[in-house]
């Protein structure tokens, strides 16, 4: 429905509830697809696109493969960052989750190894650099949806939403998964572990295609939204940057610098406890290197059981960060992360009750770490770099802890002869990391997000306003 013409300043703001679903509904899809490939390169893909070789090289293949898309994220998070800052925030969510949309259901359609050879696998590659590519201006983008129309005392509550996209998607992704496993049975003396025929055959390629579903849907939520008063006040006083990146680099590095490494623990904990922990759970104990033995519907809905908390500590986490702060909360749960690495061991040992539970604290301290990021990444940066800023930390934080974790946590698993301490080693490693990151940096709550503010930390206004890429409105 078409509104009448006004001036940026005077544009409607859109309702609380079309911010929530509009930031909600792309992180979901984003991870949804995530999971749905992460699920396969478990499953799937080493045999169908990695079959000449053993075991363990064809998953950790998969994985490279996997780790591929992280190396693409900060290129789109330039390219969408520059987009979104330039041009504004709606038609850069528009374009962004139509291009993951197409990857992602272009996936479903590929040859198998066996019918292409390695055009199959080259093509695998590059639906998953595009994914990558789509991804990178997805988060950011989102978050600013949410976090740039809340209320000041409600932007860390608002900015949880994008951030329950993750259990949300890990919920349906996985769900779709069972649910095809369960129509799609291993035959009578098959290894019930291992997927059948029909499923590595086509059933695996539905939840890819299924994706173009979710896209529609996405994309008719965010057609409806317009630009947040925040922006459009930035873009009608002529601060609009012509380069944004060169702003970000010159003015806010160190910004950068500290919402890479605020994210570090986050992405570590997150992908080991989703892509990690069901290779780990569904190996035999008696394999070369051995796992906790669980049949695959057993262990996802025991991962889904620990998601759960991952969706409610998620929102708990919002209200929280309002009330004591960004910094204050993370620096607590961090710590907590850093212990949870080194009691793995232990918490596994005590059979399937301590399974449970290493799921579900890994779970709880993941959205306890991962709800306030929404608000406290945008928070860092001006509104004329903020998309490009805060996208940036947020994926190149995607190479350090994500795109190498689960590539590390099968070789760390590995090495210690199928014992994950040394996995929750390198979690409390990472942890510390984001712990001193944390300590050095400031408070962002009480900052407002207009362009005559000043981010804590990011210089002078004189830096900011340097170099506008339009004349000042009259």
């Amino acid at each position: 429905m078409s509104a009448p013409a006004t001036s940026p300043a005077q544009a409607p703001a859109n309702s609380r509830s079309r911010v929530l679903v509009a930031s909600l509904i792309g992180t979901t899809i984003e991870f949804y697809d995530f999971y749905i490939y992460a699920t396969a390169a478990v499953l799937v893909f080493p045999s169908l696109f990695f079959p000449n070789s053993d075991p363990t090289t064809a998953l950790l293949s998969s994985f490279a493969v996997f780790g591929a898309a992280m190396v693409a994220r900060p290129i789109g998070a330039v390219v969408f960052g520059h987009l979104g800052d330039r041009l504004g925030r709606k038609g850069t969510l528009v374009a962004s989750l139509l291009t993951m949309g197409i990857a992602t259901f272009l996936i479903g359609m590929l040859p198998t190894y066996e019918q292409a050879g390695w055009i199959a696998t080259a093509l695998l590659v590059l639906m998953r650099l595009a994914q990558g590519f789509a991804l990178g201006g997805e988060w950011s983008g989102a978050a600013l949806v949410a976090t740039e129309n809340a209320p000041k005392n409600k932007r860390a509550l608002y900015g949880t939403f994008p951030q329950l996209g993750a259990p949300l998607g890990f919920i349906i992704g996985n769900g779709l998964f069972l649910i095809i496993g369960a129509l799609l049975p291993s035959s009578a003396g098959a290894d019930p572990s291992q997927p059948s025929e029909a499923f590595l055959s086509w059933g695996w390629r539905i939840p890819f295609l299924f994706s173009a579903v979710m896209v529609v849907i996405g994309l008719w939520v965010r057609m409806r939204l317009v630009e947040a008063p925040v922006f459009s006040k930035t873009r009608e006083a002529g601060l609009v940057r012509k380069l944004p990146l060169a702003t970000v680099f010159r003015s806010h590095w160190r910004q950068l610098l500290l919402g890479t490494f605020f994210m570090l623990a986050t992405y570590v904990l997150f992908y080991l406890m989703t892509t990690f922990s069901l290779s780990y759970g569904r190996t035999a104990t008696d394999a070369a290197v051995p796992g906790l033995g669980y049949s695959y519907t057993t262990f996802v809905l025991m991962m889904i059981f620990g998601v759960l908390f991952f969706a409610a500590f998620t929102l708990i986490s919002g209200p929280l960060a309002d009330k004591y702060g960004r910094r204050a909360t993370l620096i607590w749960v961090t710590a907590a992360i850093l212990v949870f690495g080194l009691v793995w061991v232990p918490l596994i040992g005590m059979g399937t009750l301590g399974v449970v539970l290493w799921l579900v604290l890994g779970f709880t301290l993941m959205g306890m770490t991962f709800g306030p990021m929404g608000a406290l990444l945008p928070e860092l940066f001006p509104t004329s770099v903020r998309y490009t800023g805060s996208g940036i930390s947020y994926n190149v934080s995607s190479i350090l802890g994500a795109a190498v974790a689960p590539f590390i946590a099968v070789a760390l698993w590995e090495a210690a002869d199928g014992s994950p301490w040394l996995v929750g080693v390198y979690l409390s490693s990472m942890a510390l990391l984001t712990l001193i990151s944390l300590i050095v940096g400031k408070e962002t709550k009480d900052i407002a997000l207009d362009e005559g503010e000043t981010p804590a930390g990011s210089g002078t206004a004189a830096d900011r306003d340097e170099a506008p890429a339009s004349p000042v409105a009259p």
